[in-house]
């Protein structure tokens, strides 16, 4: 009886040793289509200790208006002005706008002249 729970016990060792390597696998390549590793969900809070005050206080700094409508302002009062000018203007990284003007230049509300952004 003991053999036979050896030999239990050994066949199941090895099957999960199986099993966490196809895990690996399967996670790996899950990474490579997605881009992410198999960490917390996203919108999931951050494990940092982020506390909710902090959240708050940058939803209220968005009530101000959006980056969108703080760039179309700034276009407007200074037509021709370029992306990493508008960065500056609005104190966030210039990547950011080159997501946000061409929605706008399709919404016909500005347009691109060489370097810089003018009013349509």
């Amino acid at each position: 009886m003991a053999e036979f729970i050896d030999v239990t016990v050994k066949d199941i060792d090895e099957r999960l040793a199986k099993l966490k390597q196809e895990v690996t696998r399967l996670e790996a390549a899950r990474s490579a289509l997605v881009g992410r590793g198999p960490g917390r969900p996203r919108g999931s809070r951050a494990r940092s200790g982020r506390t909710r005050a902090r959240r708050t206080t940058t939803r209220r700094r968005g009530r101000r208006g959006t980056r969108a409508t703080q760039a179309l302002e700034l276009v407007r009062a200074r037509p021709g002005i370029t992306i990493p000018e508008l960065a500056k203007e609005i104190k966030i990284a210039p990547n950011y706008l080159y997501r946000v003007l061409p929605p706008l230049a399709e919404q016909g509300l500005i347009k691109r002249d060489g370097n810089g952004w003018h009013p349509a």
